[in-house]
């Protein structure tokens, strides 16, 4: 069992997490597909998404709207067209609309009452906002990679997460969705992670790579972190 008494400050990735990624960038995707002929079953849209991501996010840092654009002209590249300027625009700008999980709102105020939360994300600092406002919680810090001018899974937005929280490793949980994004990197450093296991009842990786890491906890949900913190 996780020692949840030592830990001060619990980190959080976004996307995926606490906000329904996978729904919201379908929900933006699929009727532009649609538009152009191309009618792919959701798991293959979501694993080449992945895949499309992550190549753009490497390399020198760019925005994430020019990441959600890159991805959507590899789509195109793929499968025969062109997206418009506004089809880009409109997918850049869908992010804010991504729902909430339904748990996240108040697994994380019930969190709050303990201890004190962070966000470390691979996002623009105003797109993240349009989310913050479905978190209904007051983070405690905020770094997205806007700030740190790169893209998890590099460890440098995690270096620069505890120079902020300026608190020892031991005290500093991290609680992500993605093994490939944050399990890997946070391990590395020596903190203490918990996977949110979103797809536990699904297969395959969703929108996220694959990768290799073993987390401190597996949990499904964050209600079931919540309760294991003994907040709930």
């Amino acid at each position: 069992m996780l020692p949840f008494e030592t830990f001060r400050v619990l980190t959080f990735d976004c996307y995926g997490t606490l906000i329904d990624w996978e729904t919201g960038l379908w929900a933006a995707l699929q009727p532009i597909l649609r538009r152009h002929g191309v009618d792919i079953p959701l798991a293959q849209a979501l694993a080449l998404y992945g895949t499309l991501e992550a190549k753009a996010e490497q390399g020198p840092y760019r925005p994430y709207r020019a990441v959600l654009q890159a991805v959507l002209e590899g789509f195109g590249a793929r499968w025969g067209f062109v997206p418009t300027e506004a089809e880009c625009q409109h997918f850049s700008d869908s992010v804010v609309d991504w729902p909430a999980f339904p748990d996240s709102a108040p697994a994380l105020q019930a969190l709050h009452t303990r201890y004190q939360l962070a966000i470390i994300s691979n996002i623009d600092d105003v797109l993240f906002a349009g989310s913050a406002a479905r978190l209904q919680v007051s983070f405690d810090w905020v770094i997205t990679a806007q700030q740190v001018q790169s893209y998890k899974p590099s460890p440098h937005n995690f270096h620069v997460a505890l120079a902020r929280i300026g608190l020892p490793h031991a005290q500093v949980l991290h609680v992500a969705q993605s093994r490939y994004h944050d399990i890997v990197s946070a391990r590395a450093l020596g903190l203490h992670t918990v996977w949110v296991n979103r797809r536990h009842a699904q297969p395959g990786t969703g929108a996220t790579p694959l990768a290799e890491a073993e987390p401190d906890l597996e949990v499904p949900d964050l209600h079931t972190l919540a309760v294991h913190a003994g907040v709930l």
